[in-house]
C-alpha cells in the first residue's frame, strides 16, 4: 500500500487521470444501471428547475407558471415558452463538477463544503438560464435555438471552469501547487 501511495504521490497527473476515469466509469454505470432507467431523479430535477424558473420570473413581475399537466414547461402569459428536458436539467454538469473536484488533489474538508456550494451555483445558473430562455422565447423567439445551444453552453461551461480554477488555485492548497508544478515538468 505504501508503494502505491509513493508511486501516485510522485505522479499526481497519473493519479488525477486514473481517479477521474474511475469516477467517470462509476457515473456511467451508476446512471445507466440505476438513475437513468428509473428516470425519477431526472424528472424531479427537470420539474424543480422549471418550477423555480417560473417562480423567479413571477418574482420579477412576469406572468409565468408551470401547469400540472406539463410540469417541466415554463409558460409565459399562458403560452408554453421553455420545456426543461432531462438532458438540460444540469445533472451531468453537477457530476462533471464534483468529479473534477474529487479527482483533483486537495483537503477533503474543503471538498465537503465546496462541492455542494458549486452544485448550488450551477443549479442557480441553470434556473437563470431557463428563465432567460423563456423571456428569449417570448420576446426574441428567432434566437432561442442559438442561445440554447451555444450561448448558454458557453456560459455554463465557463462558470464551471471558473469554479474549477477557484478550487485549483485557492482551495486545493499545497496539493494544487504540487499538481501544477508536476504539469509544468511533464
Amino acid at each position: 500500500m505504501l508503494a502505491l501511495r509513493t508511486f501516485f504521490g510522485a505522479r499526481p497527473m497519473l493519479r488525477f487521470v486514473l481517479t477521474a476515469a474511475a469516477l467517470y466509469l462509476g457515473w456511467v454505470v451508476g446512471y445507466e444501471q440505476g438513475l437513468g432507467p428509473d428516470n425519477a431523479l431526472d424528472r424531479t430535477l427537470s420539474v424543480h428547475i422549471a418550477t423555480t424558473a417560473a417562480a423567479l420570473l413571477r418574482g420579477l413581475g412576469f406572468a409565468a407558471h408551470v401547469s400540472a399537466l406539463a410540469p417541466s414547461t415554463v409558460s409565459l402569459a399562458g403560452h408554453p415558452a421553455v420545456f426543461v428536458g432531462d438532458p438540460c436539467n444540469g445533472l451531468v454538469l453537477y457530476a462533471l463538477f464534483m468529479g473534477f473536484v474529487l479527482a483533483f488533489p486537495g483537503p477533503i474538508r474543503h471538498k465537503l463544503w465546496f462541492m455542494p456550494l458549486g452544485v448550488l451555483a450551477v443549479y442557480s445558473l441553470n434556473v437563470f438560464r431557463v428563465a432567460v430562455l423563456a423571456l428569449n422565447h417570448a420576446y426574441w423567439y428567432h434566437t432561442v435555438e442559438f442561445n440554447h445551444h451555444y450561448t448558454f453552453t458557453f456560459v455554463a461551461y465557463g462558470c464551471i471552469f471558473g469554479l474549477w480554477m477557484i478550487w485549483v488555485r485557492r482551495l486545493a492548497g499545497n496539493a494544487g501547487a504540487t499538481f501544477s508544478t508536476a504539469l509544468q515538468h511533464a
